[in-house]
């Protein structure tokens, strides 16, 4: 078996029968750097140069859909041209499997510094995200979005100067899909909504935030909390040094659009930051600071553990941009046996594990830095489809849609929102003629769509919160399913359940809540022992949601399937 690069000579492909892996011919195995269920990345010598170089292996068992995301991961690496980036050497495909062969960086990750020191000095925080800022920064020249910068993908050498890694999960810019790591993850990407250069804005900020203050800005124990902090809670400056305070507010701005635009543009908004607070020397000062700390974790780079590189660079600071190349093993950048087959891409040798495993990962795993990966496309339902402004329902056939009126939104009447009634017994007055086209519910069993015209507080009645359930204060229907001569009451309320749960490719906060009903006379209230559940599905970006008093059957699996048009 072989396989061929563009304009190079065919390259035989040796496979190892007794422990079930191949190897690529003309590479040395040196040590197994890491291990996943798909795969493993090796450090390895090219025999003819004595080159070192990380392999990054995909299992030869792995499905048709890992093997075409490695090869969009070297496609969109061959793009990126940068020092601080490391370089792609070569593509294996063949029918043993596929290989990513890449330089090996001799440097610690940015998470093994920051576990072992601790935050970092501002300068030494501001340097590490340039540097890495830097790359993004080529990669974005290129419409590239890494999707996935974490302290794992920074990798710090001894010249001080970071460079990034693991373009795993990379895309062209505008593509939308819900990966990431959640810790780091923009409220765009918790919505599957389209990547941009200002999702790794908000990435990069958040991992900045984290050097400079010891922690992340946003825990959670479980997603819901994690979710709800990306997407709604202010961002915490105040544990920021003060001169910071409006890089990080700017850089993890809720809306992408309030973010700088792309890497570019926030490197040059940080350094003007930087000399303002710490003087035109700032700089040297934060690379000399992180040589250092990398230097005192050299047991861990790869290559001087391995005797194939000598630790140098250290505390250097002083060698610019292009000192990144420094760090590398063997031939200089662009240069050697290696470089002549390829272009340039960048991988680590460092924090390997995560970075090759390629099967999914559940999101509830908030305590690992473990990449989520987006979902299947969702099953396309029978039904009519019908179309409710930002997105598409197969709805089955007796289901009737009203559109709401009487929304407003900036002053402007608007037309976002959207009773869906279903076949069943009503409880009361099935027409409800003087108010049908303005109330959320009804009598008769079904759930509402609401856009931002009710969904904001100071557009619609009552607005909607994750935390909280639905009251829609302003609303005069106030109707309590199970009897119609009661009203929901506000006392007694009990969340019963919280999740997030699919509509369409998004994922949506979800709660359920039983809800008391009461009786009014003479104007005192008065609970009875009437009871029914809420149900709650929530976009906080989209200003969406969708409310259902009603229990409806199957309109889980019908949000499920809903088509997203923008």
């Amino acid at each position: 078996m072989s396989y061929k690069a563009a304009g190079h000579r065919t390259v035989p492909i040796r496979h190892t029968s007794e422990v079930n892996e191949w190897r690529i011919a003309d590479f040395r195995e040196v040590r197994e750097l890491g291990r996943g269920a798909q795969g493993r990345v090796v450090l390895a010598v090219h025999e003819q140069s004595g080159t070192p170089v990380a392999i990054k292996y995909l299992a030869a068992g792995a499905e048709v859909e890992d093997r075409a995301r490695f090869a969009q991961e070297a496609r969109m690496l061959a793009q990126v041209q940068s020092p601080h980036v490391a370089r792609l050497y070569r593509l294996v495909e063949s029918e043993q499997g596929t290989a990513i062969i890449m330089e090996a960086v001799n440097g610690a990750s940015l998470k093994e510094v920051l576990a072992q020191h601790g935050a970092l000095q501002p300068e030494a925080a501001l340097a590490v995200l340039k540097g890495s800022l830097l790359g993004l920064a080529a990669a974005h020249a290129v419409g590239v979005v890494h999707r996935d910068y974490k302290p794992a993908n920074v990798v710090v050498p001894a010249d001080g100067y970071s460079r990034l890694i693991d373009f795993g999960i990379a895309v062209m810019a505008g593509t939308a899909s819900r990966s990431g790591t959640p810790s780091y993850m923009a409220p765009e990407q918790w919505e599957n909504e389209p990547a941009t250069p200002a999702t790794d804005v908000y990435a990069a900020t958040c991992v900045f935030f984290e050097a400079v203050t010891g922690r992340r800005p946003y825990a959670g124990t479980d997603q819901i909390a994690m979710m709800n902090g990306h997407l709604l809670q202010p961002v915490p400056v105040d544990s920021v040094p003060e001169p910071l305070r409006p890089l990080v507010a700017r850089g993890m701005a809720k809306r992408a659009e309030h973010r700088p635009f792309g890497a570019a543009a926030f490197v040059d908004e940080l350094e003007q930051t930087a000399r303002a607070a710490y003087g035109a020397d700032w700089e040297d000062r934060g690379v000399r600071t992180l040589a250092a700390g990398a230097v005192a974790l050299a047991a861990l780079f790869p290559l001087t553990a391995a005797g194939l590189a000598p630790l140098v660079g250290a505390g250097a600071g002083a060698a610019g941009a292009g000192g990144a190349a420094s760090a590398v093993g063997g031939a200089a950048a662009g240069k050697g046996v290696l470089a002549s087959a390829g272009a340039k891409i960048t991988i680590a040798a460092l924090g390997t594990a995560a970075a090759v495993t390629t099967g999914a990962v559940a999101v509830n795993a908030l305590d690992s830095d473990e990449t989520v990966r987006a979902r299947p496309t969702p099953t396309v339902l029978a039904g009519v489809p019908y179309d409710f402004g930002a997105f598409t329902l197969r709805i089955p056939r007796g289901w009737q849609v009203t559109p709401l009126q009487g929304g407003t939104r900036n002053g402007q009447p608007v037309q976002d929102s959207y009773r869906v009634n279903v076949p069943g017994r009503c409880t009361g007055d099935s027409e409800n003629n003087r108010y049908d086209k303005y109330v959320y519910t009804t009598f008769c069993p079904g759930f509402a769509v609401l856009g931002p015209s009710r969904v904001e507080p100071e557009n619609g009645p009552g607005g909607v919160s994750p935390n909280a359930y639905y009251h829609a204060a302003g609303d005069i229907s106030h109707i309590c399913p199970p009897d119609p001569e009661r009203y929901p009451s506000a006392r007694g309320v009990t969340r019963t359940r919280t999740a997030t749960l699919p509509w369409g490719n998004r994922r949506a906060l979800y709660g359920e809540w039983r809800m008391r009903c009461a009786s009014i006379r003479g104007g005192d209230v008065i609970d009875v022992n009437v009871y029914f559940t809420q149900r709650l599905w929530f976009l906080p970006q989209s200003q969406i949601a969708i409310v259902d008093e009603w229990g409806v059957p199957g309109l889980d699996k019908v949000l499920a399937a809903a088509v997203w048009r923008r």
